[in-house]
């Protein structure tokens, strides 16, 4: 069996880590310097509009002081920290990848979070969670890696405490894909389920939620993906002085990949919120 750490790293996104510390370093900051969390909030979210997108979520679900929440897929732990930094919320952050777990934990100690987000490495569909419960259980862009979208649930029902939401950003299919285009979202997203906007609120009924919203993000996310590539060729110069070529073409080559596939009207984007009744 293939190991899911090492598949997930055929998407570009998850490629030179480093790129972290060189921003770091353009800050100003050594390697255990003390950091807040605004600072990092301009390469620390690995979703769709920052930590814009982590109010939506903190107004939808009404996460609060008194919120215990947990977060699948945590990657550098940007929204765990924004999350518990502008809630006092509890948070538990599960990140697969192992370099992003280690990163994410010293960015969360530094700063003065280590109190408040808990970071845990694993996958979600085996990972042992020894009778907790949480509030709300919240992702972005992180979901559509899961295979199994039954289990995948059935675990969330498990975890979260009756009335308890989930609250999602994840890409699902607009049109048909064709075999080519399945290979390619494969290695290039690390894509494994990817239902249409229909069958996404139909997972959801069928393991027992309420699908509160299901918002069509897929226009959105599209302007969105061609602005970010519009901006970061304009910042070419910076870019290659911060991190060097081999990052820059990397990060373009995302970039460009993810236009393309919205442009396409085959990929698109949903907003999820759903309460376990």
């Amino acid at each position: 069996m293939n190991d899911p750490d090492s598949d997930i790293k055929s998407m570009k996104l998850y490629h030179h880590l480093n790129r972290v510390m060189n921003e770091l370093r353009e800050l100003g900051k050594d390697e255990t310097e003390v950091l807040r969390v605004d600072e990092l909030s301009g390469f620390d979210q690995l979703h769709y509009h920052g930590t814009e997108a982590v109010d939506e979520a903190i107004r939808a679900v009404g996460i609060n002081e008194h919120s215990t929440v947990l977060e699948i897929g945590s990657g550098l732990g940007g929204p765990a920290r924004y999350l518990a930094s502008a809630t006092g919320a509890e948070v538990t952050a599960l990140e697969l990848q192992e370099d992003h777990h280690l990163m994410a934990s010293d960015l969360t100690a530094r700063c003065g979070l280590g109190g408040s987000v808990k970071h845990l490495c694993g996958d979600f569909l085996t990972h042992p969670w020894d009778g907790e419960r949480f509030q709300a259980i919240v992702s972005w862009l992180a979901l559509y890696h899961i295979p199994q979208r039954e289990v995948l649930l059935e675990r969330c029902r498990s975890l979260l405490e009756i009335g308890g939401f989930v609250y999602a950003e994840d890409l699902c299919e607009r049109r048909p894909f064709d075999d080519l285009e399945k290979e390619e979202l494969r290695s290039e997203l690390y894509a494994n389920y990817l239902p249409t906007r229909d069958q996404y609120r139909l997972d959801l009924v069928a393991s027992g939620f309420e699908a509160v919203l299901l918002e069509d993000m897929s226009d959105d996310w599209t302007a969105f993906t061609r602005a970010r590539l519009d901006q970061y060729l304009e910042h070419r110069d910076r870019h290659l002085r911060v991190h060097g070529e081999e990052v820059f073409e990397t990060m373009c080559g995302f970039y460009e990949t993810m236009v393309r596939l919205f442009s396409e009207g085959k990929l698109g984007g949903v907003r999820v919120v759903a309460r376990m009744i």
